[in-house]
């Protein structure tokens, strides 16, 4: 004789069931979130961008997939600063770290306790998270740290100094050094910048693989993936040694070229770095998750002139002026793009007018999260969706440089002012609609916008004693 449910029992069983079944489809529903940045890369480095020289099938790819983001704007046009806006949502006339600190400012580059990251945002709705490659804003031992800012997980570098270096003898895995095979020239033991003899262990590929290990462990709870690549940095101190700082294992399909080796150099590690988020995007295929995974790609600031790299033989800035330390288009537009199958419509181009500020709202839209207090955010998941009749736009988006004599920037609408040096210099004045190349100053033309750029400025800008202007202006990137 067979035992007898009560139908208590059975309605308990039944609704215990649907609870899984259901807490189940809600983590499944929750969008993963993979952010991928490029260090340096310029707005015209990409094929899907204009690039003729260097190949990037998978990015080009990605772009036919999904969608291009035009105007599209760093934080600001270093590294540091940049990635705190990012991290924030504060733009750098409020954020806490606004510069790439010296020596005797170091604590200054570092996020505070205070300071809520978009990795703790997905913390507080229930995210796996982690970081791989290059962090910059805290050291092992402080409240900046990744381990303190929301991440359960990070490896690679936490100084922007030792990320110079791509052949260094440690890295960070959490708060942990560790060590790697590389044999140095010569090396600061404390902040691991320098060059190698040795080249064993290259960290992009490190970096890399070891993020794909991770997508593969953790692919079935809902995520977000902080991608920081290292590349195309050059290696500084290594330039110094050497005259060439594009550290690459090998040239690949640029070995035959008659170019510099920088030169080389440069494109290999694009390429490189192509074929590796091809790779991501084929993982996510692979775990049948891509649907429900939303993939931006974009770059800390516009292109550099360094380890004997010439922007100008790629054309690295494709229409604009300027290059990194500059607040001229080239310096912070940087080329974006976002992929979610069946999600974003394969092929789109999307004009609206953003900043990495916006991540910051944009998360929270995607996890239904609040906006953290005291962000200058807009979500652009509207725009993302097609949906431009539901995007709110910014009144201005707004920049501040502290070397080189310093600089200041807004952009409102399709006008661009950019004051040197900041606070007291004179206004330029430009259309971006008529003249994205910034060539022809309409300052004279129009003192009712100067003065609106201008009362911008001032509303964006709150002074911090710990950020003093540093340096004489140079022309040179």
């Amino acid at each position: 004789m067979k035992p007898r449910i009560s139908f208590f029992t059975s309605l308990t069983l039944f609704l215990f069931s649907t609870g899984l079944v259901l807490a189940d489809h809600h983590e499944k529903a929750k969008p993963n979130v993979i952010f991928i940045m490029a260090d340096d890369l310029g707005y015209g480095d990409l094929g899907c961008f204009g690039q003729t020289k260097i190949k990037t099938p998978r990015l080009d790819q990605m772009a036919t997939e999904g969608m291009k983001l035009t105007q599209f704007y760093a934080g600001t046009t270093v590294c540091a600063p940049s990635r705190c806006v990012l991290m924030t949502g504060q733009h750098t006339g409020r954020c806490w770290v606004r510069g790439n600190a010296g020596a005797d400012n170091i604590e200054s580059q570092a996020l505070r306790d205070e300071d809520k990251t978009i990795a703790e945002v997905f913390k507080d709705a229930g995210y796996a998270t982690a970081l791989f490659g290059k962090w910059g804003l805290g050291e092992a031992t402080s409240p900046g740290h990744p381990n303190n800012q929301g991440f359960d997980i990070c490896y690679g570098y936490l100084n922007q100094h030792h990320a110079h270096n791509y052949y260094p003898t440690f890295l960070y895995k959490n708060k942990e050094r560790v060590s790697l095979r590389n044999v140095p020239e010569w090396e600061n033991s404390e902040r691991g910048e320098g060059w190698a003899r040795e080249r064993i262990d290259y960290t992009h590929d490190l970096i890399h693989d070891q993020a794909e290990k991770w997508l593969d462990e953790n692919h079935k709870k809902p995520f977000f993936l902080y991608l920081s690549y290292t590349i195309p940095h050059a290696n500084n101190e290594g330039t110094r040694g050497t005259g060439d700082g594009q550290d690459v294992p090998d040239y690949g399909i640029y070995e035959d070229k008659d170019w510099s080796r920088p030169n080389k150099g440069q494109a290999a590690m694009i390429t490189r770095m192509d074929r590796d988020i091809g790779s991501v995007l084929d993982k996510l295929k692979e775990h049948k998750i891509a649907k429900n995974t939303l993939v931006i790609f974009t770059s800390d600031n516009g292109p550099h002139r360094e380890g004997g790299n010439d922007p100008e033989f790629f054309d690295a800035n494709g229409p604009l002026q300027g290059l990194k330390r500059t607040l001229t288009e080239g310096g912070i537009r940087v080329p974006t793009l976002a992929w979610w199958p069946d999600h974003i419509d394969n092929g789109s181009v999307s004009a609206h007018i953003g900043y990495f500020g916006d991540v910051m709202a944009t998360v929270c839209d995607l996890t239904k999260q609040p906006i953290p207090d005291a962000t200058q955010s807009i979500s652009f998941l509207p725009a993302l969706l097609g949906q431009s009749d539901k995007q709110k736009t910014h009144d201005y988006l707004y920049w501040e440089f502290y070397e080189q004599g310093s600089r200041q920037a807004v952009r409102f609408g399709d006008w661009k002012a950019i004051r040197e040096p900041m606070l007291t210099g004179k206004v330029a004045l430009y259309d971006l609609s008529k003249d994205i190349g910034e060539t022809n100053d309409l300052a004279k033309k129009h003192p009712n916008l100067v003065k609106k750029a201008v009362g911008f400025m001032e509303e964006a800008h709150h002074p911090d004693p710990k950020w003093k202007i540093r340096g004489e202006k140079k022309q040179k990137g």
